[in-house]
């Protein structure tokens, strides 16, 4: 993968995290697909729609991203993967594994799939 796809999937991704832009619902919905789909870590199925209201007002804790991988699949289609870590209160770490679809079109990539699934280290 070249390095400039793999920098700006990363911003997009961190973005996507930050809690100021998750309360944006208009700078969200630029960055996810009409048809967007999350598979949660909890078992439970997201839409665009509800992804939308559901952040616009969350509390929320950016994790750290560890081992953040980006493959091409195709001209304008990537696959994002990497661990999301959170301190727990009593000081354990709490990982998920998150995967992300992405594709560009006209020039923008947009998520059209992401996938949450908790993890033991």
């Amino acid at each position: 993968m070249d390095e400039k796809n793999f920098a700006e999937l990363r911003r997009l991704e961190l973005r996507l995290m930050d809690p100021a832009v998750r309360h944006d619902r208009a700078n969200v919905a630029s960055l996810l697909a009409d048809d967007f789909v999350e598979f949660g870590a909890s078992g439970r199925v997201w839409t665009r729609d509800s992804i939308l209201e559901l952040l616009a007002t969350e509390r929320f804790d950016a994790p750290v991203i560890e081992d953040f991988r980006c493959r091409m699949l195709g001209e304008h289609v990537a696959l994002v993967t990497y661990r999301a870590v959170r301190m727990k209160p009593e000081g354990e770490r709490a990982a998920t594994l998150r995967s992300s679809l992405w594709m560009r079109k006209s020039g923008n990539w947009q998520m059209y799939f992401h996938q949450g699934t908790k993890c033991s280290e």
